[in-house]
Protein backbone atom coordinates (compact mmCIF):
# COMPACT_ATOMS: atom_id res chain seq x y z
CA UNK A 1 0.00 0.00 0.00
CA UNK A 2 2.97 2.61 0.95
CA UNK A 3 4.54 2.25 -3.11
CA UNK A 4 0.93 2.62 -4.34
CA UNK A 5 0.00 5.93 -2.30
CA UNK A 6 3.84 7.08 -3.14
CA UNK A 7 3.07 6.64 -6.77
CA UNK A 8 -0.87 7.44 -6.57
CA UNK A 9 -0.54 10.59 -8.59
CA UNK A 10 1.02 8.86 -11.90
CA UNK A 11 -1.01 5.85 -11.23
CA UNK A 12 -4.17 8.17 -11.37
CA UNK A 13 -2.96 9.53 -14.73
CA UNK A 14 -2.90 6.11 -16.08
CA UNK A 15 -6.13 5.35 -14.70
CA UNK A 16 -7.28 8.44 -16.51
CA UNK A 17 -6.21 7.55 -20.06
CA UNK A 18 -7.38 4.05 -19.61
CA UNK A 19 -11.06 5.60 -18.91
CA UNK A 20 -10.65 7.84 -21.87
CA UNK A 21 -9.31 5.02 -24.12
CA UNK A 22 -12.16 2.66 -23.08
CA UNK A 23 -14.50 5.56 -23.17
CA UNK A 24 -13.28 5.79 -27.29
CA UNK A 25 -13.27 2.30 -27.89
CA UNK A 26 -17.26 1.53 -26.79
CA UNK A 27 -18.15 4.50 -29.54
CA UNK A 28 -20.26 3.99 -32.32
CA UNK A 29 -20.10 6.01 -35.70
CA UNK A 30 -22.96 4.65 -38.16
CA UNK A 31 -21.71 1.13 -38.28
CA UNK A 32 -18.15 1.53 -37.52
CA UNK A 33 -17.51 0.65 -34.31
CA UNK A 34 -14.49 1.70 -32.85
CA UNK A 35 -13.93 -1.54 -30.65
CA UNK A 36 -12.30 -2.50 -33.50
CA UNK A 37 -9.37 -0.67 -32.56
CA UNK A 38 -9.73 -1.16 -29.15
CA UNK A 39 -8.80 0.56 -25.81
CA UNK A 40 -5.16 -0.51 -25.66
CA UNK A 41 -4.48 1.13 -29.20
CA UNK A 42 -5.86 4.51 -27.76
CA UNK A 43 -4.01 4.26 -24.66
CA UNK A 44 -0.73 4.08 -26.48
CA UNK A 45 -2.04 7.12 -29.11
CA UNK A 46 -3.27 8.85 -25.75
CA UNK A 47 -0.29 8.58 -23.64
CA UNK A 48 2.43 9.72 -27.14
CA UNK A 49 0.38 12.79 -27.73
CA UNK A 50 0.29 14.08 -24.27
CA UNK A 51 4.18 13.70 -23.90
CA UNK A 52 4.53 15.27 -27.66
CA UNK A 53 2.12 18.26 -25.79
CA UNK A 54 3.84 18.51 -22.99
CA UNK A 55 7.39 16.94 -23.00
CA UNK A 56 8.10 16.91 -19.69
CA UNK A 57 5.12 15.31 -18.03
CA UNK A 58 5.63 11.66 -18.01
CA UNK A 59 9.55 12.85 -16.33
CA UNK A 60 7.51 14.87 -13.79
CA UNK A 61 8.24 13.68 -10.38
CA UNK A 62 5.15 13.86 -9.39
CA UNK A 63 3.89 11.20 -12.05
CA UNK A 64 7.55 9.93 -12.94
CA UNK A 65 7.04 6.94 -9.86
CA UNK A 66 3.87 5.87 -10.57
CA UNK A 67 3.86 5.79 -14.64
CA UNK A 68 6.97 3.16 -13.79
CA UNK A 69 4.92 1.18 -11.43
CA UNK A 70 2.25 1.29 -14.34
CA UNK A 71 4.34 0.11 -17.30
CA UNK A 72 5.78 -2.89 -14.86
CA UNK A 73 3.66 -3.56 -11.82
CA UNK A 74 0.09 -3.28 -13.31
CA UNK A 75 0.95 -4.86 -16.57
CA UNK A 76 1.82 -8.16 -14.68
CA UNK A 77 -1.14 -7.52 -12.73
CA UNK A 78 -3.16 -7.89 -15.71
CA UNK A 79 -1.04 -11.02 -16.83
CA UNK A 80 -1.92 -12.37 -13.30
CA UNK A 81 -5.71 -11.90 -13.50
CA UNK A 82 -5.91 -12.87 -17.14
CA UNK A 83 -4.61 -16.61 -15.42
CA UNK A 84 -8.39 -16.33 -14.24
CA UNK A 85 -9.87 -17.17 -17.64
CA UNK A 86 -7.38 -19.92 -18.49
CA UNK A 87 -7.50 -23.25 -18.37
CA UNK A 88 -3.67 -25.46 -17.42
CA UNK A 89 -5.13 -27.79 -20.39
CA UNK A 90 -5.68 -24.97 -23.16
CA UNK A 91 -2.10 -23.78 -22.12
CA UNK A 92 -0.32 -26.97 -22.49
CA UNK A 93 -2.43 -27.28 -25.85
CA UNK A 94 -1.88 -23.61 -26.91
CA UNK A 95 1.92 -23.38 -25.66
CA UNK A 96 3.22 -26.43 -26.52
CA UNK A 97 2.03 -26.27 -30.19
CA UNK A 98 3.74 -22.96 -30.45
CA UNK A 99 6.62 -23.97 -29.61
CA UNK A 100 8.85 -25.45 -33.19
CA UNK A 101 7.63 -21.26 -34.08
CA UNK A 102 8.80 -19.96 -30.99
CA UNK A 103 12.53 -21.41 -31.30
CA UNK A 104 12.36 -20.32 -35.01
CA UNK A 105 11.65 -16.49 -34.44
CA UNK A 106 13.85 -16.54 -31.91
CA UNK A 107 16.94 -18.10 -34.00
CA UNK A 108 15.78 -15.72 -37.01
CA UNK A 109 15.72 -12.71 -34.33
CA UNK A 110 19.11 -13.49 -32.86
CA UNK A 111 20.93 -14.25 -36.09
CA UNK A 112 19.66 -11.10 -37.86
CA UNK A 113 20.74 -8.95 -34.79
CA UNK A 114 24.67 -10.75 -35.44
CA UNK A 115 24.78 -10.05 -39.34
CA UNK A 116 23.31 -6.54 -39.02
CA UNK A 117 25.72 -5.73 -36.09
CA UNK A 118 28.49 -6.53 -39.01
CA UNK A 119 27.31 -4.89 -41.78
CA UNK A 120 25.84 -1.49 -40.26
CA UNK A 121 28.52 -1.79 -38.12
CA UNK A 122 26.51 -0.76 -35.06
CA UNK A 123 27.55 -1.38 -31.33
CA UNK A 124 27.66 -4.85 -30.10
CA UNK A 125 25.71 -4.06 -26.77
CA UNK A 126 23.07 -2.10 -28.52
CA UNK A 127 22.76 -5.07 -30.88
CA UNK A 128 22.33 -7.71 -28.30
CA UNK A 129 19.65 -5.98 -26.46
CA UNK A 130 17.87 -4.83 -29.58
CA UNK A 131 17.99 -8.93 -30.98
CA UNK A 132 17.00 -10.14 -27.52
CA UNK A 133 14.21 -7.83 -26.44
CA UNK A 134 12.56 -8.13 -29.96
CA UNK A 135 12.86 -11.98 -30.11
CA UNK A 136 11.62 -12.64 -26.78
CA UNK A 137 9.74 -10.25 -24.57
CA UNK A 138 11.08 -6.39 -24.91
CA UNK A 139 11.63 -4.26 -22.31
CA UNK A 140 12.25 -7.21 -19.54
CA UNK A 141 14.08 -8.93 -21.71
CA UNK A 142 16.83 -6.35 -22.17
CA UNK A 143 16.21 -5.20 -18.58
CA UNK A 144 17.22 -8.46 -17.68
CA UNK A 145 20.32 -8.73 -20.42
CA UNK A 146 21.30 -4.82 -20.19
CA UNK A 147 23.19 -5.57 -16.35
CA UNK A 148 25.31 -9.37 -18.04
CA UNK A 149 26.19 -7.72 -20.94
CA UNK A 150 27.49 -4.13 -18.69
CA UNK A 151 25.25 -1.69 -20.99
CA UNK A 152 25.36 1.59 -19.37
CA UNK A 153 21.90 3.44 -19.37
CA UNK A 154 22.02 5.42 -22.61
CA UNK A 155 22.57 1.93 -24.56
CA UNK A 156 19.41 0.57 -22.72
CA UNK A 157 17.15 3.38 -23.69
CA UNK A 158 17.89 3.93 -27.22
CA UNK A 159 16.81 -0.05 -27.01
CA UNK A 160 14.13 -0.24 -25.69
CA UNK A 161 12.95 3.01 -27.42
CA UNK A 162 13.17 0.87 -30.86
CA UNK A 163 11.64 -1.88 -29.46
CA UNK A 164 8.76 0.39 -28.00
CA UNK A 165 8.29 2.01 -31.86
CA UNK A 166 7.87 -1.77 -33.33
CA UNK A 167 5.40 -2.60 -30.21
CA UNK A 168 3.67 0.29 -31.42
CA UNK A 169 3.21 -0.37 -34.68
CA UNK A 170 2.39 -3.97 -34.12
CA UNK A 171 -0.72 -3.48 -31.82
CA UNK A 172 -1.64 -0.84 -34.54
CA UNK A 173 -0.99 -2.80 -37.70
CA UNK A 174 -1.22 -6.48 -36.59
CA UNK A 175 -5.22 -7.24 -35.56
CA UNK A 176 -5.80 -5.97 -39.04
CA UNK A 177 -3.17 -7.28 -40.91
CA UNK A 178 -4.02 -10.46 -39.59
CA UNK A 179 -7.82 -10.95 -40.22
CA UNK A 180 -6.77 -9.65 -43.41
CA UNK A 181 -4.72 -12.43 -44.80
CA UNK A 182 -6.96 -14.86 -43.72
CA UNK A 183 -5.31 -16.57 -40.09
CA UNK A 184 -7.80 -17.87 -38.22
CA UNK A 185 -8.21 -16.55 -33.94
CA UNK A 186 -5.94 -19.66 -32.89
CA UNK A 187 -3.89 -18.70 -35.75
CA UNK A 188 -3.60 -15.08 -34.64
CA UNK A 189 -3.13 -15.61 -31.31
CA UNK A 190 0.07 -17.23 -32.39
CA UNK A 191 1.43 -14.92 -34.51
CA UNK A 192 0.87 -12.18 -31.64
CA UNK A 193 2.57 -14.29 -29.04
CA UNK A 194 5.29 -15.13 -31.52
CA UNK A 195 5.68 -11.68 -33.86
CA UNK A 196 5.15 -8.71 -30.88
CA UNK A 197 8.22 -8.03 -28.94
CA UNK A 198 6.88 -6.73 -25.61
CA UNK A 199 3.88 -8.58 -23.56
CA UNK A 200 2.19 -5.27 -22.99
CA UNK A 201 1.92 -4.41 -27.23
CA UNK A 202 0.98 -8.68 -27.12
CA UNK A 203 -1.83 -8.10 -25.01
CA UNK A 204 -2.74 -4.86 -26.73
CA UNK A 205 -2.84 -6.54 -30.32
CA UNK A 206 -4.76 -9.49 -29.01
CA UNK A 207 -7.47 -7.86 -27.23
CA UNK A 208 -8.54 -5.58 -30.36
CA UNK A 209 -8.08 -8.57 -32.33
CA UNK A 210 -10.97 -10.42 -30.16
CA UNK A 211 -13.36 -7.52 -31.30
CA UNK A 212 -12.46 -8.04 -35.21
CA UNK A 213 -12.54 -11.60 -34.88
CA UNK A 214 -15.59 -11.51 -32.42
CA UNK A 215 -14.36 -13.93 -30.47
CA UNK A 216 -13.43 -14.57 -26.74
CA UNK A 217 -9.90 -16.39 -26.27
CA UNK A 218 -7.69 -14.80 -28.17
CA UNK A 219 -6.21 -12.61 -25.55
CA UNK A 220 -5.55 -15.36 -23.30
CA UNK A 221 -4.23 -17.41 -25.60
CA UNK A 222 -1.70 -15.10 -27.22
CA UNK A 223 -0.56 -14.41 -23.53
CA UNK A 224 0.19 -18.21 -22.83
CA UNK A 225 2.34 -17.89 -26.34
CA UNK A 226 3.97 -15.15 -24.82
CA UNK A 227 4.54 -16.23 -20.99
CA UNK A 228 6.35 -19.60 -23.29
CA UNK A 229 8.05 -17.72 -25.00
CA UNK A 230 9.53 -15.32 -22.24
CA UNK A 231 11.03 -18.75 -20.81
CA UNK A 232 13.60 -18.23 -23.12
CA UNK A 233 14.70 -15.38 -21.10
CA UNK A 234 16.58 -18.02 -18.74
CA UNK A 235 18.85 -19.86 -21.04
CA UNK A 236 19.83 -17.18 -22.99
CA UNK A 237 20.90 -14.48 -20.31
CA UNK A 238 22.36 -17.61 -18.71
CA UNK A 239 24.64 -18.29 -21.32
CA UNK A 240 25.35 -14.48 -21.71
CA UNK A 241 25.72 -14.34 -17.98
CA UNK A 242 27.96 -17.46 -18.31
CA UNK A 243 30.04 -15.54 -21.55
CA UNK A 244 30.70 -12.79 -19.82
CA UNK A 245 31.53 -13.95 -16.65
CA UNK A 246 34.17 -16.44 -18.34
CA UNK A 247 36.06 -13.57 -20.46
CA UNK A 248 36.22 -11.44 -16.92
CA UNK A 249 37.85 -14.46 -15.55
CA UNK A 250 40.25 -14.65 -18.44
CA UNK A 251 41.27 -10.43 -18.27
CA UNK A 252 41.30 -10.37 -14.94
CA UNK A 253 41.34 -13.14 -12.74
CA UNK A 254 37.65 -13.09 -11.12
CA UNK A 255 34.28 -13.17 -12.65
CA UNK A 256 30.84 -12.22 -10.80
CA UNK A 257 28.12 -14.22 -10.46
CA UNK A 258 24.39 -14.03 -11.34
CA UNK A 259 21.20 -14.82 -9.97
CA UNK A 260 18.24 -16.17 -11.75
CA UNK A 261 16.39 -14.32 -9.16
CA UNK A 262 16.97 -11.24 -11.11
CA UNK A 263 16.18 -13.14 -14.69
CA UNK A 264 13.31 -14.94 -13.67
CA UNK A 265 9.63 -13.47 -14.43
CA UNK A 266 8.44 -14.71 -11.53
CA UNK A 267 4.81 -13.45 -12.54
CA UNK A 268 4.29 -16.37 -14.54
CA UNK A 269 4.09 -18.36 -11.36
CA UNK A 270 0.74 -16.61 -10.05
CA UNK A 271 -0.50 -16.88 -13.65
CA UNK A 272 -0.31 -20.39 -13.38
CA UNK A 273 -1.90 -20.50 -9.75
CA UNK A 274 -4.72 -18.49 -11.26
CA UNK A 275 -4.87 -21.23 -14.16
CA UNK A 276 -5.04 -23.83 -12.20
CA UNK A 277 -7.93 -22.69 -9.65
CA UNK A 278 -10.16 -21.92 -13.16
CA UNK A 279 -9.04 -25.65 -14.60
CA UNK A 280 -9.99 -27.48 -11.04
CA UNK A 281 -13.78 -25.20 -10.56
CA UNK A 282 -13.64 -26.47 -14.76
CA UNK A 283 -13.39 -30.38 -13.69
CA UNK A 284 -15.99 -29.84 -10.35
CA UNK A 285 -19.33 -30.74 -10.27
CA UNK A 286 -22.44 -28.28 -11.66
CA UNK A 287 -23.20 -26.11 -8.59
CA UNK A 288 -24.14 -22.47 -7.92
CA UNK A 289 -20.17 -22.07 -7.10
CA UNK A 290 -18.76 -23.11 -9.77
CA UNK A 291 -21.40 -21.14 -11.83
CA UNK A 292 -21.16 -18.39 -10.08
CA UNK A 293 -17.03 -18.49 -10.81
CA UNK A 294 -17.81 -18.72 -14.53
CA UNK A 295 -20.47 -16.97 -15.11
CA UNK A 296 -19.92 -13.74 -12.97
CA UNK A 297 -16.22 -13.69 -11.64
CA UNK A 298 -14.19 -14.83 -14.71
CA UNK A 299 -15.85 -12.08 -17.31
CA UNK A 300 -15.08 -9.39 -14.14
CA UNK A 301 -11.54 -9.97 -14.04
CA UNK A 302 -11.19 -10.52 -17.85
CA UNK A 303 -13.10 -7.02 -17.98
CA UNK A 304 -10.49 -5.55 -14.83
CA UNK A 305 -7.17 -7.16 -17.17
CA UNK A 306 -8.26 -5.13 -19.91
CA UNK A 307 -8.35 -2.13 -18.16
CA UNK A 308 -5.14 -3.00 -16.00
CA UNK A 309 -3.52 -3.29 -20.06
CA UNK A 310 -4.56 -0.44 -21.19
CA UNK A 311 -3.52 1.73 -18.05
CA UNK A 312 0.07 0.13 -18.55
CA UNK A 313 -0.18 0.79 -22.43
CA UNK A 314 -1.25 4.60 -21.69
CA UNK A 315 2.27 4.61 -19.12
CA UNK A 316 4.20 3.22 -22.09
CA UNK A 317 2.94 5.31 -24.20
CA UNK A 318 3.59 8.11 -22.06
CA UNK A 319 7.49 6.94 -22.14
CA UNK A 320 7.95 6.97 -26.19
CA UNK A 321 9.48 10.14 -27.82
CA UNK A 322 8.73 9.26 -31.41
CA UNK A 323 10.51 12.65 -32.57
CA UNK A 324 13.74 11.80 -30.52
CA UNK A 325 13.83 8.70 -30.91
CA UNK A 326 13.58 9.14 -34.86
CA UNK A 327 16.15 11.53 -34.67
CA UNK A 328 18.73 9.66 -32.65
CA UNK A 329 18.45 6.10 -33.73
CA UNK A 330 18.34 5.69 -37.65
CA UNK A 331 20.79 2.47 -37.55
CA UNK A 332 19.34 0.89 -34.30
CA UNK A 333 15.78 1.86 -35.68
CA UNK A 334 16.79 -0.28 -38.93
CA UNK A 335 17.80 -3.00 -36.75
CA UNK A 336 14.49 -3.46 -35.47
CA UNK A 337 12.64 -2.94 -38.30
CA UNK A 338 15.12 -6.12 -39.81
CA UNK A 339 14.00 -7.76 -36.71
CA UNK A 340 11.00 -7.64 -36.65
CA UNK A 341 10.03 -8.01 -40.09
CA UNK A 342 11.68 -11.13 -40.41
CA UNK A 343 10.27 -12.53 -37.38
CA UNK A 344 6.76 -11.53 -38.46
CA UNK A 345 7.82 -13.22 -41.70
CA UNK A 346 9.27 -16.60 -40.20
CA UNK A 347 5.90 -16.42 -37.64
CA UNK A 348 3.88 -16.98 -40.48
CA UNK A 349 5.70 -18.89 -42.49
CA UNK A 350 6.00 -21.44 -39.92
CA UNK A 351 2.11 -21.56 -39.30
CA UNK A 352 1.86 -22.32 -42.67
CA UNK A 353 3.98 -25.44 -42.29
CA UNK A 354 2.68 -27.04 -39.11
CA UNK A 355 -0.93 -26.49 -40.56
CA UNK A 356 -1.88 -23.49 -37.58
CA UNK A 357 -2.56 -20.50 -39.85
CA UNK A 358 -6.36 -21.17 -40.73
CA UNK A 359 -7.39 -22.75 -37.35
CA UNK A 360 -10.20 -21.52 -35.17
CA UNK A 361 -9.86 -21.85 -31.55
Amino acid sequence: MKTIKQNLAGILLCILIAAAATFLSSLHIGSFSFEIIGAPVFAILTGMLATLAAPKLSGHTLFVGGIRFTSKKILQWAVIILGFSMNLGTVVKVGGKSLPIIISTISISLITAFVMMKVLKIDSKIACLIGVGSSICGGSAIAATAPVIEADDEEVAQSISVIFLFNVLAALIFPSLGHAIGLGSEGFAVFAGTAVNDTSSVTAAASTAEGIYGIDGILSSAVTVKLTRTLAIIPITLALALYRTRKAKNQQGTGEGYSIKKIFPFFILFFAAASLITTIMGVLPESALTAGYTGAFVPSAKWLAKFFIAMAMGAIGLNTNIVKLIKNGKKPILLGLCCWTLITATSLLMQLATGIYSTEL
